[in-house]
């Protein structure tokens, strides 16, 4: 929990980063889903898939970087005690985590993949046919991610995250500087600094973005409808969001 004097600091900072995020960022992600709820009434290439993923992790970058520049005095002031209930939080939901995709036999995770995926597409979609299922859990029993490398990436992180803690307590960082080590530390967490690791990860980008368009490219003009339906509505959603003082 934060202290007396960290609590009013962080709902300042949370309320500055609130606001700049919906008069700076907003009607920028409101363009990007309008460009997608247009291309998606049409087949899709792999790499306009993964153009447009490279757009939006632009945009996440941004707003790490401005929430760091927020909350950059806050964090400098975190105990050692909190640092320990973060650490404690990581390994209870590791545990979640493992509960979900690592429990059961091997066929029985992949069909809890499976059935995430089919949820997920049909969200966007709606029904899926019998062969589009089928399509997902080929690309599926292909793709190289397994539960296993899932989580010791997601230990690695939060490794990485309570080190560079650690690491500024004690130091007396400059502002600037503590936004430089933790905006690394969110940089590794998307690329792994191991060469294994940032090969495989960046397969995993490739295939992902040939695999969206590949399904996206087997379905009909009514799901294709939905889908733009969808978009739309979150674009809607998203300016009268923006338009807000």
């Amino acid at each position: 929990a934060f202290t007396d004097t960290q609590t009013p600091r962080i709902k300042e900072s949370l309320e500055n980063l609130q606001r700049w995020h919906r008069q700076q960022e907003l009607p920028l992600y409101t363009q990007l889903i309008a460009r997608v709820a247009q291309s998606s009434q049409g087949n899709v290439q792999a790499q306009d898939i993964c153009s447009l993923w490279n757009e939006g992790q632009a945009r996440a970058d941004r707003l790490v970087q401005e929430a760091l520049r927020q909350t950059a005095p806050v964090i400098a002031s975190l105990s050692p005690k909190q640092l320990d209930h973060l650490r404690r939080h990581f390994v209870l939901k590791n545990e979640d985590w493992e509960k979900q995709w690592l429990r059961g036999t091997r066929e029985e995770r992949f069909q809890r993949r499976l059935r995430t995926a089919v949820d997920r597409y049909s969200d966007v979609y709606g029904d899926l046919t019998p062969s589009q299922t089928a399509l997902l859990q080929s690309q599926m029993s292909q793709s190289d991610w397994t539960p296993e490398w899932g989580l010791q990436q997601r230990q690695r992180q939060q490794q990485d995250l309570l080190a560079a803690l650690q690491k500024i307590q004690p130091l007396n960082l400059s502002a600037a500087q503590l936004e430089a080590e933790l905006f690394g530390v969110w940089q590794r967490w998307l690329m792994p600094p191991q060469a294994s690791d940032a090969a495989l990860a960046q397969k995993l980008r490739t295939q992902g973005c040939q695999n969206l368009a590949e399904f996206h490219n087997s379905t009909s003009a009514e799901q294709r409808q939905r889908a733009a339906r969808r978009l739309r509505a979150y674009e809607k959603d998203l300016r009268e969001l923006a338009s807000r003082s």
